[in-house]
C-alpha cells in the first residue's frame, strides 16, 4: 500500500512538472513508463485481493488457482522497458524499480498456487 500511495502521490503532484522539462521523446518514454508501473501495481492488488478473498473463506483455493484469478500481464509488467535508453525522473525510475521488484516476488507466489490446482 505504501508503494501504492508513493506512486500516486508522485503522479498527482510531481509528475507534471519533471515532464515539462523533458524532450518530447523523453515524455513519451515517461508516459509508457507511468503506464507500466500503473499496470504492475494493478495487478499486485487484484492478485492480493484474490488471496485476501481466500483467507477469508469468500473463496476456496482451488478457485484462486483458476487462471481467471491468477496474476497476469507478464508481457508488460515483468519487463523493464527503456530504462537505459532514456533519462526519465529519478523518482520515477525509483519507483519501476521497486515495482518491478514487488511484482517478480508476487509472480513466484502465484506460482506455487500451480501446485494447489
Amino acid at each position: 500500500m505504501t508503494l501504492m500511495r508513493e506512486a500516486r502521490d508522485y503522479l498527482t503532484h510531481h509528475d507534471r512538472a519533471e515532464r515539462a522539462k523533458m524532450t518530447p521523446e523523453a515524455q513519451l518514454w515517461a508516459s509508457s513508463e507511468t503506464m507500466r508501473l500503473t499496470a504492475r501495481l494493478t495487478q499486485i492488488m487484484a492478485w492480493l485481493l484474490i488471496q485476501k478473498a481466500v483467507h477469508a473463506g469468500e473463496i476456496s483455493r482451488a478457485d484462486a488457482a483458476s487462471a481467471e484469478h491468477r496474476l497476469s500481464g507478464q508481457e508488460v509488467c515483468d519487463t523493464n522497458g527503456c530504462l537505459d535508453e532514456v533519462v526519465l525522473q529519478p523518482k520515477l525510475v525509483e519507483l519501476l524499480d521497486r515495482s518491478h521488484r514487488l511484482y517478480q516476488r508476487v509472480a513466484r507466489l502465484d506460482s506455487m498456487l500451480d501446485s494447489v490446482a
